[in-house]
C-alpha cells in the first residue's frame, strides 16, 4: 500500500504550486544552447506538449542569461535558470523574469553575492532549488563520508543554512546520485531532515532503457513511500523521452491518470504480431489526452479477461482480432486494420 504523501512547505514557481498537497510535478531540461532562442523555444514547446510542467535551461554564459526573457515571453510553462558559480548570471536571470533558480549558495563565492541574489529573489517571489550531486560534493565531506547519503544531506544542510540565515525559505532540495540505493537513502534521510519540497531524480542514470529502469526504481520507490514533490527523469536521450517515462512512473503509482496501454509479453499461442500491434498502439496513444486504458493481447487465453477491465482492447486470432469497447466484444477486424479501426472507435468515444 502506498504511504501518504509527506506535506512539505509549499512554494510557487510561476503559475505552478509545488509541495504541500499539490500534485507531483513533471519537469525536464533542454539540451539546446539557451542563447539559441528559436531552438530552445521549440524544444520547450515539444516538452510542454508531452506534459512537462516545469522546464530548466542551462545558463553558463551571459548570452544565455540575457536570452531568458525572450524565451519566457514565448513559452507556456514556468522557466528555471540553472546557475553555477557566477552570481552575476543569477542576477541577470532574475531581471529577465525567470520563475525559479537552480543555484547552490555555497558555490557562489563571497557572502555579499549570495545576499544580493537572495534579496532580489525574495522581492520577486522566485524560489531557489539547492541541487546536491554525488559527483560534486565538497572535498571535506568526501574525505569524511565519501559519496554517501549522509554526505549528500550534510551538503544540503550547509546550503540551506545560508538561505535560512537570510530569512529565505522558498527552497526546493535535490540530492542526486547515480547509484540508486544511495539516492533512495539520501532522500529518505532528507525527508526526515528538511520541511522543504524534494525534487527527485537519479543523476547520470544512462541511456533510454537503462536510465528509465534506474529512475523508475529510484523515483518510484520514494514516491511509493510518500516522498517527493517533483521529478526529473534524467536520460541520455531526447528530453521528451524524460517526460514520457516520468508520466508512466506517476501513472503506474496511480499518482496521475493518463493513457495506459496494457500489452501481453506474447508467446507461442499468439497468432497476430503482438509486438508490432503494441508498439503502434503505444505510439499513437501518447497523443490522446483523456485518461483511459487500452489492452493489446495476443490470444484468447488471457485476452478476454484483460479486455473486460479496459476501456478499449484488442485480442488476437488467426490473421484477425476482436475489438472490445468498455470491456465487451464489439467487432472482428482483419489484423492489418486492427489499430486503425481501434483508434476510429477511440476517437468516436472520446469526442462524444
Amino acid at each position: 500500500m502506498q504511504s501518504p504523501r509527506k506535506k512539505t512547505r509549499q512554494v510557487k514557481i510561476g503559475s505552478v504550486t509545488l509541495g504541500g498537497d499539490a500534485p507531483v510535478r513533471l519537469q525536464s531540461m533542454t539540451t539546446t544552447h539557451t542563447r539559441d532562442v528559436e531552438a530552445t523555444v521549440d524544444q520547450i514547446a515539444q516538452l510542454a506538449e508531452a506534459g512537462c510542467e516545469l522546464v530548466r535551461v542551462a545558463t553558463p554564459t551571459e548570452a544565455d542569461a540575457r536570452a531568458l526573457g525572450k524565451i519566457k515571453s514565448r513559452i507556456t510553462i514556468p522557466l528555471i535558470a540553472d546557475i553555477h558559480f557566477n552570481s552575476r548570471f543569477a542576477l541577470i536571470a532574475l531581471d529577465e523574469g525567470v520563475d525559479k533558480l537552480r543555484l547552490n549558495p555555497g558555490n557562489i563565492g563571497k557572502r555579499e553575492y549570495t545576499v544580493e541574489i537572495v534579496q532580489k529573489a525574495k522581492k520577486r517571489g522566485v524560489p531557489i532549488r539547492i541541487g546536491v550531486n554525488g559527483g560534486s560534493l565538497e572535498k571535506d565531506l568526501m574525505e569524511k563520508f565519501g559519496p554517501t547519503p549522509e554526505a549528500l544531506v550534510e551538503s544540503a544542510k550547509r546550503h540551506v543554512a545560508i538561505l535560512e540565515e537570510l530569512d529565505f525559505h522558498d527552497i526546493i532540495i535535490s540530492l542526486k546520485a547515480s547509484n540508486v540505493p544511495t539516492m533512495v537513502a539520501a532522500y529518505r534521510l532528507a525527508s526526515q531532515t528538511f520541511p522543504y519540497p524534494l525534487h527527485l531524480g537519479v543523476t547520470e542514470a544512462g541511456t533510454l532503457l537503462r536510465g528509465s529502469i534506474y529512475n523508475a526504481i529510484g523515483i518510484g520507490t520514494l514516491l511509493q513511500e510518500g516522498i517527493g514533490d517533483t521529478i526529473r527523469v534524467s536520460l541520455t536521450a531526447e528530453s521528451v523521452e524524460e517526460i514520457k517515462v516520468g508520466k508512466m512512473i506517476l501513472e503506474a503509482l496511480e499518482l496521475r491518470k493518463g493513457v495506459r496501454v496494457i500489452s501481453c509479453p506474447s508467446c507461442g499461442r499468439a497468432e497476430v504480431d503482438v509486438l508490432k500491434l503494441a508498439n503502434e498502439v503505444e505510439s499513437r496513444a501518447q497523443k490522446l489526452k483523456d485518461p483511459l486504458t487500452i489492452s493489446v493481447l495476443g490470444c484468447v487465453v488471457n485476452g478476454p479477461g484483460e479486455a473486460h477491465e479496459s476501456d478499449f482492447g484488442i485480442t488476437g486470432g488467426k490473421d484477425k482480432g476482436m475489438i472490445y469497447l468498455d470491456g465487451k466484444q464489439h467487432r472482428v477486424v482483419e489484423e492489418e486494420k486492427l489499430v486503425d479501426e481501434l483508434f476510429k472507435d477511440i476517437e468516436k468515444k472520446t469526442q462524444t
